[in-house]
């Protein structure tokens, strides 16, 4: 095909020539299976009930058991032709295990019953269990299988025990879902409900072998479950896609062996999590108190706090045992890294297990661990190797211990092992100096010890090396950016609180012209008149095409365009084809396509009525909890081939904001409380979809940890706390794998629109970071557009206010030079595409 003929022309044809189309395929569906498998994570297995013997008998209770979840709503949503819960799962596997039928019937009934009803899967009643059909099945079954679905959706977010989940909600078109959880989950449905309760009660009263399988999209209670002795195994298998219930049943039948390791840390309640107390304080506001200390980055290093983890980050069991042979790490030159080469020669270090390093020779120092995984169980199976840096307190005080990599092996059979290394730069272990305790406004190396650990988890770590530093060391100089001014204080790492000076609040919706009364409403993009234009002969304008030919410059190109034209091209414009979520450019007499976006990030999103159906992939939780980097590619790769067979250009996908808090109601959508895993994990994605020469738009950039009210929230968080946390998953996408686009986020960050904010836009992700390419509003954002783009955002979606850039132009608000800049990019972005 030629450049843009999908784009153009909309070709219902497959992606590749002379095969089927790749949309919701078999390898695809298939992939979507074992992926799942990757991420779901064994937090429990006593007296090896798993995997489950074969010839086994199992009786499945739990609504969960047909109220299958296959992944979260709203953009995250996906339209498929059939999903597998865990009874079809068992019923495709009769060589390994039977099913009691008659409590399957009894849940299947009820559950298509509630679904008739007009209820959505996860948001059901759990039905009363009949005493007699509970015994029955006592008698006839050797294993109790409970199945507990949770559903989570965008625009809402989870509520706190005691208060009302209603309270605060201003998105009309959520509100039927917000009202029906409030019913449904008495203390919110990070809890089990009280008919949940007297159901596990029942079985576990009954069945000596109880197995819990856990359908959710995020962080739950674990109490329950975790000391209880009546419950021996329980899978965490989130939401694992169209073949989620198949996945879980080969897991527990041991066809695969557990591998997923918890991409959050499980507390004992959700007050232990310190986001939790003013998650809900407010609408217009958050103020993230807890800083840096995020997830176990709190658990582990605040007094007391340690004693609330239940399942600690890092953490997942497995059928087979693994032995850490020889675990070592050393300080290298740069220049000599080569993560293909088992053997590193160093260079820093007189004693290898205890190094001095100089200031100058931190840019170019890496630390490099090692160890042998060898397989000691039964089992085939893979182990993560995880490597952690515990740096000195200093002046700026910091985490007890930081992820700093990991690795995970291949599938190692019984007795056999594999070599593992695992290299970063020394200058990753810096923390960012906000207001000037060594260097202000730098990231630095405080003099001290830095120790560094190698293990299976935040938990189960052993030292294999110390580096230590003489004197500070600053390893990056920056300019304040995006510091706050009304954030009161903030946490320090011995438990207490540090003052911090607050000034007046800026005011977010603060504009030099008329308010414009349309910024709330969703409108689909104007559908500009074209006058005509010939078929044949020469073009009186010059054509896109030209520059992608080489034959004239960007800037000759876009020198055409009036300031009406460029006011348009900076605004969302109409759907075509299958798409749902608008395009960009469309100026077809200067030979600009008009390139579709499509939602994600669990599957190319496609409205029903289409009667398009593609692959629900896993979430992304259960991705990030796969720790592995090359299963994430390829269902980046996989999911981008069906968004480009189907004529979409650019795919919304990842999202990659900071598991915060669990009351967040769009975590599942996100990858971990943890900056590093959810940005490796993010760049193999990115890398994967657009290895397809179709955009990502990587989102919620930034800070976007709260549903409710997002759209006029202020996120009030420390430059520290913005830099070293929710920052960084971006900064590594940037870095590692070059996405085409990103998404700004709704909320406003320290009293600045995300959307209109320069410092996020500009000074740090391109001046800072080089990034290349494009960047939009999320849809309908509440932003001023002139700001918008004088900001460095370069669309404005899904429609833009054409007419009031005009006017800003014209009140010296904005230039047509800023016009051009963001123009320019959309247009390259378009050149990108094939």
């Amino acid at each position: 095909m030629n450049k843009w003929s999908r784009i153009n022309y909309l070709p219902n044809l497959p992606l590749y020539e002379g095969k089927e189309r790749v949309t919701e395929s078999k390898a695809h569906i298939e992939l979507s299976k074992n992926a799942a498998k990757e991420g779901m994570v064994l937090l429990k297995n006593e007296e090896s009930v798993l995997p489950l013997k074969q010839g086994s008998k199992v009786a499945l209770f739990g609504k969960g058991t047909f109220d299958f979840v296959k992944g979260g709503g709203g953009s995250g949503d996906v339209t498929v032709s059939f999903v597998h819960n865990i009874y079809d799962g068992f019923k495709a596997l009769p060589e390994y295990v039977s099913v009691y039928e008659e409590t399957a019937s009894f849940y299947r009934d009820n559950v298509e019953k509630q679904y008739k009803e007009g209820k959505v899967p996860g948001m059901l009643e759990e039905p009363k269990l009949p005493k007699d059909l509970l015994a029955k099945a006592a008698k006839e079954a050797d294993v109790a299988v409970i199945s507990i679905s949770r559903f989570s959706g965008e625009g809402w977010d989870r509520k706190i025990a005691g208060t009302k989940a209603t309270e605060g909600r201003k998105e009309d078109w959520v509100s039927p879902l917000v009202e029906e959880s409030e019913k449904l989950f008495e203390r919110g449905d990070f809890y089990l409900t009280k008919a949940e309760e007297t159901m596990v009660k029942q079985v576990t009263k009954s069945f000596a072998k109880v197995v819990v399988v856990l359908n959710v999209g995020g962080v739950v209670d674990t109490k329950w479950f975790a000391d209880e002795k009546k419950i021996q195994s329980v899978l965490l298998a989130f939401q694992g896609g169209m073949e989620g219930g198949a996945a879980e049943a080969e897991l527990l039948c041991g066809i695969g062996t557990p591998s997923g390791k918890l991409s959050d840390t499980f507390a004992m309640d959700l007050t232990d999590y310190p986001s939790t107390e003013g998650f809900h304080e407010s609408n217009d506001y958050v103020n993230y108190t807890e800083d840096i200390y995020v997830g176990y980055r709190y658990f582990e290093t605040i007094p007391g706090a340690a004693d609330k983890v239940v399942y600690p980050f890092g953490y997942g069991l497995s059928y087979t045992l693994f032995q850490i042979v020889d675990p070592a790490a050393r300080v290298e030159d740069k220049s000599k890294v080569c993560e293909q080469d088992a053997e590193f020669a160093f260079t820093f270090e007189d004693d290898p297990d205890n190094v001095e390093l100089k200031s100058s020779d931190v840019k170019k120092a890496y630390i490099t661990a090692t160890a042998r995984v060898r397989n000691t169980g039964s089992y085939p199976g893979r182990e993560v190797v995880q490597v952690y840096f515990c740096p000195p307190q200093g002046q700026l005080g910091k985490p007890s211990k930081v992820l700093a990599g990991y690795k995970k092996t291949r599938v190692l059979e019984p007795g056999e092992s594999e070599l593992v290394s695992i290299s970063f730069p020394v200058s990753q272990m810096a923390s960012y100096d906000d207001e000037g305790k060594v260097c202000k406004s730098a990231y630095v190396l405080e003099k001290g010890e830095y120790g560094i650990f190698l293990g299976t988890s935040s938990r189960n770590l052993i030292c294999v090396n110390v580096v230590t530093l003489a004197k500070d060391t600053v390893t990056q100089q920056l300019t304040e950016r995006l510091a706050p001014v009304s954030l009161p204080k903030r946490l320090r790492a011995d438990g207490s609180f540090e003052k911090l000076k607050t000034f007046k609040a800026r005011d977010i919706n603060a504009t030099k012209l008329p308010a414009n009364p349309e910024k709330n409403m969703g409108f689909k993009p104007q559908v500009r008149r074209v006058d005509a234009l010939p078929m044949w002969g020469e073009a009186p304008k010059h054509q896109l095409i030209e520059v992608a030919e080489g034959k004239i410059s960007l800037d000759e190109f876009i020198a055409q365009f009036t300031d009406e034209d460029l006011a348009d091209l900076l605004g969302g414009q109409p759907n075509t084809g299958v798409a749902n979520t608008f395009g960009f450019g469309n100026f077809p007499d200067f030979g600009v396509p008009n390139a579709m976006t499509a939602d994600g990030p669990a599957g190319l999103r496609i409205q029903p009525e289409a009667m398009v159906h593609t692959t629900a992939f896993p979430c992304s939780t259960l991705l990030a909890c796969s720790w592995d980097p090359e299963i994430v590619y390829e269902v980046g790769k996989a999911a981008g081939e069906e968004v480009k067979e189907n004529n979409i250009a650019v795919w919304l996908t990842p999202a990659i904001n900071i598991h915060r808090s669990p009351l967040c109601g769009r975590n599942f959508e996100y990858y971990s409380e943890d900056p590093l895993l959810a940005g490796k994990q993010a760049a193999a994605m990115v890398r994967g979809v657009q290895s397809n020469h179709i955009a990502v738009s990587v989102k919620h950039f930034a800070l976007n940890n709260k549903e409710t009210n997002r759209n006029e929230s202020d996120s009030r968080a420390s430059e520290r706390a913005i830099r070293e946390i929710y920052l960084k998953p971006f900064e590594i996408v940037v870095k590692e794998s070059d996405p085409w686009t990103i998404m700004s986020s709704y909320n406003a960050i320290n009293g600045v629109r995300a959307s209109e904010n320069h410092e996020l836009l500009t000074d740090i992700l391109r001046d800072e970071w080089g990034f290349k390419g494009m960047v939009t509003t999320d849809w309908w954002g509440h932003g001023e557009h002139y700001k918008e783009v004088a900001a460095g955002n370069d669309v404005k979606m899904a429609n833009g206010f054409p007419k009031r850039l005009l006017e800003a132009k014209k009140k010296k608000l904005l230039t047509r030079e800023e016009m051009e800049t963001c123009g320019k990019r959309i247009l390259e972005l378009i050149l990108k595409l094939d």
